[in-house]
């Protein structure tokens, strides 16, 4: 946000000077868990995808959802070019799906079984949910994008649990949570 914030009854006041270290905010938000995401889509050469926690339901009407890739993706530019894509929601056990979608230069697709939706994107087998999604907008977010999604369909399993990243790590809701 650029210029003078506005507070109690429309007085000016100027923007707060903020020094948080990376890593400090990194530790912080960190106590907050959320789910992990694959974002995936179909090119003519084989499937594309990435590991993508920054994840959020939007809107119901229109229905839209919001992820953030980070602005060093190789494989973001790609699926935006491509502009149609599923994020699929990764069910506990799915460590390793997590983490070989986060690497760069490697067959990110080698041993993960998948069939295409409808619109043709890749839906990872055994996944929680799928959301398949048209690029609807996209908004600077620091060192990310801000990238929102039109739903065009979706699915979920719900004997499938979520897997979780809480605290730099992944987690597990207990089986009393579920």
């Amino acid at each position: 946000m650029s210029g003078p914030l506005m507070t109690g009854a429309g007085a000016a006041a100027e923007e707060p000077q903020c020094s948080v270290e990376p890593r400090v905010l990194r530790d912080v938000l960190g106590n907050f868990p959320s789910g992990v995401t694959v974002v995936t889509a179909l090119t003519d050469e084989g499937p594309i995808g990435f590991t993508c926690q920054a994840f959020s339901s939007l809107s119901l009407d229109p229905p839209l959802v919001a992820f953030a890739p980070s602005r060093t993706s190789r494989t973001w530019p790609r699926l935006r070019e491509i502009g149609r894509f599923c994020v699929n929601v990764l069910a506990e056990g799915q460590e390793d799906v997590s983490q070989n979608f986060a690497r760069s230069g490697t067959d990110k697709f080698a041993g993960v079984p998948w069939a295409p939706s409808a619109q043709g994107s890749p839906v990872l087998a055994d996944v929680v949910a799928w959301i398949d999604g048209q690029l609807w907008a996209e908004y600077d977010g620091g060192d990310h994008t801000i990238a929102v999604a039109r739903v065009l369909d979706l699915g979920a399993r719900p004997d499938r649990r979520p897997l979780l990243f809480h605290r730099g790590t992944y987690g597990l809701l207990r089986a009393s949570d579920a």
